[in-house]
């Protein structure tokens, strides 16, 4: 048998991960039982529950800027539809709206979205419909400016229908870069939550005349079982 380093002998319990079971409860569906159980088991969870991130997601916007690197120190962020406000968390330390890397630009991070969010510490957020008229003024007037960044993980409600929700989502994702040709400085990046599907071909096409660069990545956080992926289009041209 194999000993652990105190010794002792060891029949290899102990030596990986346990993975944890969720009984199904009365009045619980078998999809509900099925989505705890995969919560319960998820490192990126764990991990956004060790490092006081508000979800999981807050690891695909981290991985995506290690790639790009957008949220740069003295950023101007857009964060639309930003509930829970995990992505705000990962803006305000890269971009140091803060002011806590001594030497480097003063970011900062503006959050919106259709209902309140929790305030986060150097963010700046608000109940707004980006969709509205105006919305685009509001955003340049909080901001004192143009956006550097403009970022979403929005997706519409499901419907439970795979293909009208991959439109729904190509058609929320067009209209938030539509938003962001209002509101980006020249040389600024656009990232948004895509479904694949066989939709996007539009909005590659659109992205590509307003940028200089065009990318659908899926990063490691993003579930491999999940048909999301993301947009990152970098170098608008103004």
């Amino acid at each position: 048998m194999a000993k652990t380093p105190t010794g002792k002998n060891n029949s290899g319990r102990g030596q990986r991960d346990l993975k944890v079971k969720v009984k199904t409860a009365r009045g619980r569906k078998l999809s509900s039982t099925r989505w705890l159980e995969r919560q319960l088991n998820d490192p990126y969870v764990k991990r956004a529950q060790t490092e006081g991130y508000r979800g999981r997601a807050a690891y695909k916007i981290l991985e995506l800027d290690d790639k790009f690197r957008f949220l740069v120190p003295g950023a101007r962020v857009v964060d639309l539809g930003c509930a829970p406000g995990g992505w705000c968390q990962v803006a305000v330390k890269r971009v140091n709206a803060l002011g806590e890397k001594s030497g480097k630009r003063v970011g900062t991070v503006l959050g919106i979205d259709l209902q309140e969010v929790e305030p986060v510490a150097g963010a700046d957020t608000h109940v707004l419909d980006f969709m509205e008229d105006d919305a685009d003024q509001k955003v340049k007037d909080w901001l004192g400016g143009k956006a550097d960044v403009v970022m979403s993980d929005m997706a519409a409600a499901s419907s439970g229908h795979k293909q009208t929700d991959h439109l729904r989502i190509i058609a929320l994702c067009e209209t938030a870069a539509h938003f962001a040709f209002d509101v980006l400085e020249e040389g600024g990046t656009f990232v948004a939550k895509v479904l694949a599907g066989g939709a996007e071909g539009d909005l590659q096409k659109l992205l590509k005349q307003k940028f200089q660069k065009v990318a659908h990545v899926k990063p490691p956080a993003s579930r491999s079982d999940s048909s999301e992926k993301f947009v990152v289009a970098t170098g608008f041209r103004g």
